[in-house]
């Protein structure tokens, strides 16, 4: 027997809860195959935060947000590196005289 994650949405959610306040929490709990501590957890966040409290609690990020994040930081490291490097070489071009002659 193997495990898929289900997807329930808020709608969904709350019509299970308003099922288990209606048929009881064991039954309703085996029906949708759920566990009764991730039950009592939506219930509790329903009470809490209303229907808003029954929706994911992690936020997606889309790829193309990403990729243009990622893109982003290695633009940011390219510019700290050639600002490192005109900083050292005009830090040389102060502590060494252009028109010095050697003897």
């Amino acid at each position: 027997m193997t495990k898929t994650k289900r997807k329930f949405t808020p709608e969904e959610r709350l019509s299970i809860i308003n099922e288990a306040e209606r048929e009881g929490s064991v039954e309703t709990c085996r029906k949708y195959n759920l566990s009764p501590s991730l039950l009592s957890k939506w219930k509790q966040r329903y009470l809490n935060k209303g229907i808003a409290g029954l929706k994911p609690q992690y936020k997606r990020v889309d790829p193309e947000l990403r990729v243009l994040e990622e893109e982003n930081e290695r633009l940011k490291r390219i510019i700290a590196k050639q600002a490192l490097e005109i900083e050292v070489k005009s830090e040389l071009l102060k502590k060494t005289p252009i028109g010095s002659k050697r003897k």
